[in-house]
């Protein structure tokens, strides 16, 4: 049985196949043809060769087919930066078992979606997360999918199987490997959308093992590279941009770092000789400030990968010199699309572009509002399509129709200039989402949330600009009566209270007597956008003048 989704037409998937770029080879081969006497994950005080990892996935794949588990089952991952997520993902991928990774800072909210959506046969955790110290998040969760039966814990629990004992188990049993079709779905990435219900995004074994080997081209990456895993490992970003799954498919090594802390990551790539890192923004200006006291710390570092924001011109002339590495910025999509700078390019299309397509493959169209391409040097709307850029999120056929056109074309919501060598800039988005320093938040899952409240009437949720994250969120909220009482912490705690990620509450609310309108009726969040603009600006130079 295969996961039904939107499969690319076949003279597309004829022509993919004619220049190379889809092999029809399993995922599973980035870590079975690696050599396996190499380090392939360095995990605080362990570390795991790539012959480990294959046995550790291997031993699993078998306790997981005992379970029942078959191919185009579907499973729900929830797994911090530890090297048990890689140990699990190519456990599934063996099995043909689809896994949605949802990332740790997920909640009730997001898992339920998720759940909602693929009915998994098995939830894979970690008892450090709040929901799983006991068991009554996953007996919620199993009532509402009956298809759900299982749980596997990392870490002691009285309640659910041990991941950590399965995997250091001994077995005779022997594996019947049987991975979906290359043309098939591996698993599911997690989409930044604007709209209220989380999309799932389809990736097939061709189209993202295509995106991890010409990614690793392009970044020159080695059996000697050392990659540090800093960000979520379950963002696209850190695992195919090249990433860990980059590093996996050359021989190379990734260290995992619990959070992109400066110090804690400055350690470890003293400690484990790290060559390349990837960060969102606002933790490169974190690592920029702090670099100058450690600069011996980063002597190995070559490159510096920066993505998943748009980086200011300003940071990004500061790389060489304060962290003593190349800078490379990239634009990705968990959708599909990746555009880098070139470790040869000039110094000013790598700081002041985010680089351009990866493949010769990638069309890119730049759209006016009224779907006609704009000359090179304007603005407009990002469109693509390729042979890793996927044809329709899963089982969303409505909002498929929004942003795939008849051409298979995805628009994107990112407004961008394109310069005459075919190089992008970011200069915006026209969807209604918050980019909080890499995290995306979709305005109208919040407000739509803050509605549920018994005294709210309206919400619109904004972005507002902050010096570190590039982005932050504001709640405009038009109450049902004058003396309603609430407060901006009564409001986060009643959020908190409905299982939403602490990254997508709101960072401020402002309450308003009622939602400036556009001439067709909707919320005006240019105007919003420009009220708390202006309030913050003012509540600057008050403190300045203080």
């Amino acid at each position: 049985m295969s996961i039904a989704y939107t499969p690319w037409p076949e003279s597309f998937a004829k022509r993919y196949r004619e220049k190379g770029y889809w092999t029809d080879r399993p995922l599973v081969d980035l870590i079975d043809n690696a050599p396996q006497d190499n380090i392939a994950v360095i995990c605080g005080d362990r570390s795991l060769s790539y012959q480990e990892l294959c046995s550790q996935s291997k031993r699993l794949a078998i306790y997981l087919q005992d379970l029942g588990l078959r191919t185009g089952d579907t499973a729900l991952v929830q797994l911090p930066n530890i090297a048990e997520f890689y140990v699990v993902f190519f456990a599934l991928i063996r099995l043909g078992v689809a896994p949605v990774n949802a990332l740790f800072s997920h909640n009730r909210n997001e898992l339920t979606a998720y759940t909602e959506q693929i009915t998994p046969k098995i939830l894979i955790a970690s008892n450090e997360h709040a929901l799983f110290r006991d068991s009554t998040f996953f007996k919620a969760l199993s009532m509402s999918s009956m298809a759900l039966q299982h749980v596997l814990l990392v870490g002691q629990s009285e309640w659910s199987e041990s991941l950590g004992a399965i995997l250091h188990s001994s077995t005779s049993r022997v594996l019947k490997p049987s991975p979906s079709a290359a043309d098939e779905v591996a698993f599911f990435q997690l989409s930044g959308g604007s709209t209220g219900t989380p999309k799932l995004i389809p990736r097939t074994h061709n189209d993202y093992f295509f995106s991890v080997r010409r990614s690793s081209e392009i970044c020159h990456f080695t059996a000697a590279t050392r990659y540090l895993c800093a960000l979520p490992c379950a963002h696209n970003f850190p695992m195919s941009s090249p990433g860990a799954f980059g590093a996996f498919h050359v021989g190379g090594c990734v260290v995992m770092s619990p959070s992109p802390d400066a110090n804690t990551c400055f350690e470890l790539i003293a400690r484990h000789h790290v060559t390349v890192a990837a960060l969102v923004p606002p933790a490169l200006a974190l690592w920029l400030q702090a670099a100058p006291f450690h600069k011996a710390a980063l002597s190995s570092l070559q490159l510096m990968q920066v993505g998943g924001a748009k980086l200011s011109e300003s940071l990004a002339r500061q790389v060489p010199d304060v962290l003593g590495c190349q800078l490379q910025q990239i634009l990705g999509m968990a959708e599909g699309l990746v555009n880098y700078t070139r470790l040869d390019d000039d110094i000013e299309t790598i700081v002041t572009t985010q680089g351009r397509p990866m493949c010769s493959l990638d069309e890119v169209k730049v759209l006016n509002a009224e779907g006609d391409e704009v000359a090179n040097g304007e603005v407009g709307e990002l469109a693509t399509r390729g042979p890793y850029t996927i044809r329709g999120y899963y089982n969303a056929p409505e909002h498929n129709a929004k942003v795939f056109d008849k051409e298979g074309f995805y628009h994107s919501g990112d407004l961008v200039r394109r310069n005459d060598k075919g190089y992008l800039t970011v200069v915006g988005r026209d969807k209604d989402q918050i980019n909080r320093g890499g995290e995306k938040i979709a305005a109208e899952e919040i407000e739509n949330l803050l509605l549920k409240h018994e005294l709210i009437m309206h919400s619109a949720l904004v972005s507002m600009p902050d010096s570190m994250m590039g982005e932050k969120s504001c709640a405009f909220i038009v109450p049902k009566i004058a003396s309603h009482g609430m407060k901006s912490l009564t409001l986060r705690k009643y959020l908190r209270g409905l299982g939403v990620a602490d990254y997508k509450v709101p960072d401020r609310f402002e309450f308003i007597d009622s939602l400036p309108l556009t001439p067709v009726g909707k919320p005006n969040k240019v105007a919003l956008r420009e009220v708390i603009r202006q309030r913050l600006q003012h509540t600057s130079q008050q403190n300045n003048i203080l």
